[in-house]
């Protein structure tokens, strides 16, 4: 057993991933918190309404969540509204101080890291050693890199014509209403809450609504590391929830994480009443080209990990590999070969690398969307079936054959697939990977550099990995083109997402003459 937890922690290194060491998980962990969380206080839903969070791995419900509507986002936006007046505790505060509490909350994760993870993995299905290096481990550092800038995101002194003195403020937008998805709840409330507080921000979240516990239980940490009362605000619910909070015009932003299909109604519904600016990090579809030149062994495994990490839950997963063709026939079958290797079972055991995915309806629609490509004429090789009847999980898939016209070529699955497409030349290439409404990420797999570097050039992409797939970093900036959003996280390019410009000009007094 030892033995595989290590093999797991090499792997994980290798892809950029933490190697923390990783203690024992909570294999039930307790859920402390289930409520609507404003002003630093815990309440029941204004309705009396509530939910069920389902562990994924066995079908059962974990608890059940309180049901926030509109009544309860208006209640969180006004403390939201107050916590951010000119004047307030939070405004007057030092910006220094500011950080000092982003780093205080990134301690706490730290020191609850084995329970947090623990409650991850049984809401979520994800396997709990990756839940702790990746999910964990990321949020602690992106929350120390976005505390260290509170303090040093500053204006200029602009040289004018005339007798003047100009400067910027680079000032909060204000309340900012942000909606995090489900298949990284905990890094994807993180990305969003740490650089909107790290500028003075204050935040009304909803969290998916099929993974909310780690959110709520960030949210008692937060009270605890002294942000606040009405800083950030936790409002879990489902889609009505987060167009309450969308449609309230004393928000100033939304930031919202998740599909193509919801987030052009979000941009739509941002500009009725109030003109709310808006970051959107949506759907994608992203190219993973492997040229002849590579180390294939390599390659297989970059585009292995690149699909099927996270059960292929990922937005920028490589869901289309393109593989040149003088090396396709191998690719492929090492590519079967690998998937079927692929442990998949109890998210709570270290051997696993593969867990449920999110629930029951996500299943179905990546085993429909299977079936769609056998019928389209790609060629399934391996995987395609549910396994057992316990839980959600989905057996590694490979197809082979697959062309671009192909349902499974176009849509965004989501799931455990991997499409193992074919190509002959570089321009040939450019124009395929680019042939999608998509643009959140693209991968080159070669060791000739003049051709990686004529292929970022081509490719349309807000990232592209170079012999790596799925490597984050907090001073990376991460967003898509196209129809995979705009605006970025993380990164000083993600702190400008959260301030507004203010450009003052003063007359200066003349000497008389």
């Amino acid at each position: 057993m030892l033995r595989a937890v290590r093999s797991a922690a090499l792997k994980l290194q290798k892809f950029g991933y933490s190697t923390a060491a990783v203690p024992e998980p909570v294999t039930n962990p307790k859920v402390l918190y289930s409520g609507i969380f404003v002003n630093n206080e815990w309440y029941k839903s204004k309705s009396g309404k509530t939910f069920e969070t389902i562990n994924p791995a066995t079908g059962e419900v974990i608890t059940e969540v309180q049901y926030g509507g509109k009544e309860d986002v208006d209640f969180a936006v006004d403390a939201a509204c107050k916590a951010f007046k000119l004047g307030s505790p939070w405004r007057t505060m030092d910006a220094s101080e500011r950080g000092r509490l982003l780093y205080k909350l990134s301690d706490l994760i730290e020191r609850d890291a084995g329970y947090i993870a623990s409650l991850e993995t049984l809401d979520n299905g994800k396997p709990y050693h990756i839940a702790y290096q990746v999910d964990v481990m990321s949020s602690i550092k992106v929350l120390r890199y976005m505390a260290g800038w509170a303090d040093k995101n500053c204006g200029k002194t602009i040289p004018v014509d005339g007798k003047y003195l100009c400067y910027t403020r680079h000032e909060p937008v204000g309340v900012c209403g942000q909606i995090t998805p489900w298949n990284f709840p905990l890094i994807m409330m993180v990305w969003k809450i740490a650089p909107a507080l790290s500028m003075g921000n204050t935040v009304v979240l909803k969290p998916a609504e099929q993974t909310p516990l780690t959110a709520l239980y960030i949210a008692e940490l937060c009270k605890e590391a002294g942000i606040p009362p009405g800083v950030i605000n936790i409002v879990p619910g489902h889609g009505d929830t987060g167009a309450a909070l969308v449609a309230n015009q004393k928000v100033d932003k939304i930031a919202f994480t998740g599909s193509t299909e919801v987030g052009l109604q979000i941009q739509q519904a941002s500009g009725i009443g109030n003109l709310k600016r808006t970051t959107l990090e949506l759907g994608g579809k992203s190219p993973n080209i492997i040229l002849a030149d590579s180390n294939i062994e390599q390659a297989v495994e970059i585009a292995h990990q690149g699909l099927f990490f996270n059960q292929g839950q990922v937005c920028c997963a490589g869901s289309r590999t393109f593989i040149e063709h003088s090396v396709y026939d191998e690719f492929v079958d090492r590519s079967v070969e690998r998937a079927k290797k692929r442990v998949v079972g109890n998210p709570f055991d270290k051997q696993t690398e593969q867990g449920p995915q999110v629930d029951k309806a996500q299943m179905e629609k990546i085993l429909g969307l299977i079936e769609t490509g056998v019928r389209d004429g790609a060629k399934l090789l391996t995987g395609g079936k549910r396994i057992g009847d316990k839980g959600y999980y989905v057996q590694p898939t490979v197809f082979s054959h697959v062309e671009d016209h192909h349902t499974i070529a176009q849509e965004e699955i989501f799931g455990p697939v991997q499409q193992l497409m074919k190509f002959k030349n570089l321009d040939e290439i450019i124009e395929r990977a680019n042939n999608t409404n998509y643009g959140l990420a693209a991968a080159v797999i070669s060791n000739d550099l003049d051709k990686v570097n004529y292929l970022v050039q081509g490719l349309r992409a807000g990232t592209v990995w170079v012999n790596c797939f799925n490597v984050f970093g907090a001073q990376q900036p991460f967003g898509g083109f196209k129809d995979s959003g705009h605006g970025r996280e993380m990164s000083e390019y993600g702190i400008s997402q959260y301030t507004e410009v203010k450009n003052v000009t003063i007359k200066l007094p003349q000497k008389n003459s």
